[in-house]
C-alpha cells in the first residue's frame, strides 16, 4: 500500500479512485485510466478493483447521460472497460471446481449490464468456477450440446433486452438438460418486480452474486440479496410456468 501512495504521490495525483478513473475517461486519456487501475491493484484484488474503481467510474459517466443519448466520453470510457474486463477474463486461473455456471445475456453495446455481466463472470472464473456466456437471441435447440458440454448447476439472466418468451425457452433447455437441478437466477434486475417465482434473485455487484451463487453451488442456502429480499415477481412466476 504504501508503495502504492508514493508512487500516486510522485506523478502528483491522489490514490486511485472512481473520481480519478472518470477524468481520465473524460479527458479520453488511455494511458491515465491504465495508471488509476494498475494503482488499484497495488492495493486491491482484481473483483474490488472492478467493483469499487471501474464501474462505479464508468457509472458516474452513464449518470450524465441526457437521456437515450450517449456521450463520446462514455462511449470512450464503456469501451475501455469492456476491453480491460475481456483482458482480465483471459488470463484468469484455470478452473479448479467442477461446478459450472452458464451466463444468458440480453445487455446490448454500451449497457451497463454488459459490463457487469463480464464482471460477474470474471469474477466467477477467479473463484475457480467454469462458465459459459451467451446471448439470449439464439436458438434454444441448439443449446443442446453447450447445456452438455458445460453441465451447469446455475443459470443466470442479465440484462433486459430480451422478451419473456425468449428467456422462458431458454430456461426450459437448460432446465431439461440438467433435469430440473439447475437454479436459474435473476442477476441486476434482469426480470421486472411484479408476482412470486422461485427464481432468486442476485442483487446488483459481482462479488455479491458471486457469493450468492458459490453458497448455492456448496448446497448452502444464501441469504437474500441486499435490498432486494425475495419479494413475489409475477413477471418470473409466469417465466416459471412457462419455463416448466
Amino acid at each position: 500500500m504504501s508503495s502504492a501512495v508514493a508512487l500516486a504521490r510522485q506523478r502528483g495525483a491522489g490514490p486511485s479512485s472512481p473520481s480519478r478513473l472518470r477524468s481520465a475517461f473524460a479527458r479520453f486519456d488511455e494511458l491515465e485510466a491504465d495508471r488509476v487501475l494498475e494503482e488499484s491493484l497495488a492495493v486491491r484484488s482484481i473483483e474490488r478493483t472492478v467493483d469499487e474503481v471501474l464501474l462505479p467510474a464508468v457509472e458516474a459517466l452513464a449518470a450524465e447521460r441526457d437521456g437515450d443519448a450517449i456521450s463520446p466520453e462514455y462511449g470512450f470510457a464503456w469501451r475501455w472497460a469492456s476491453g480491460w474486463l475481456a483482458a482480465a477474463r483471459r488470463v484468469a486461473p484455470a478452473a479448479v471446481r467442477d461446478d459450472a455456471v452458464m451466463l444468458f445475456d440480453a445487455s446490448a453495446t454500451c449497457d451497463l449490464d454488459a459490463l457487469h455481466a463480464q464482471a460477474l463472470e470474471l469474477a466467477l472464473r477467479r473463484r475457480g468456477l467454469r462458465t459459459l456466456t451467451l446471448a439470449v437471441g439464439l436458438d434454444p435447440s441448439r443449446l443442446a450440446r453447450a447445456l452438455h458440454v458445460l453441465q451447469p448447476g446455475a443459470v443466470v439472466l442479465i440484462g433486459r433486452g430480451a422478451p419473456l418468451d425468449a428467456l422462458a425457452r431458454l430456461v426450459f433447455a437448460a432446465r431439461r438438460a440438467g433435469a430440473d437441478k439447475v437454479a436459474v437466477f435473476d442477476f441486476r434486475a434482469a426480470l421486472p418486480e411484479t408476482g412470486g417465482s422461485t427464481v432468486e434473485r442476485l442483487g446488483d455487484r459481482a462479488l455479491a452474486a458471486r457469493e450468492r451463487l458459490v453458497a448455492h453451488l456448496d448446497g448452502e442456502r444464501p441469504a437474500p440479496a441486499a435490498g432486494t429480499g425475495d419479494e413475489p415477481d409475477e413477471r418470473r412466476g409466469e417465466l416459471r410456468a412457462v419455463a416448466s
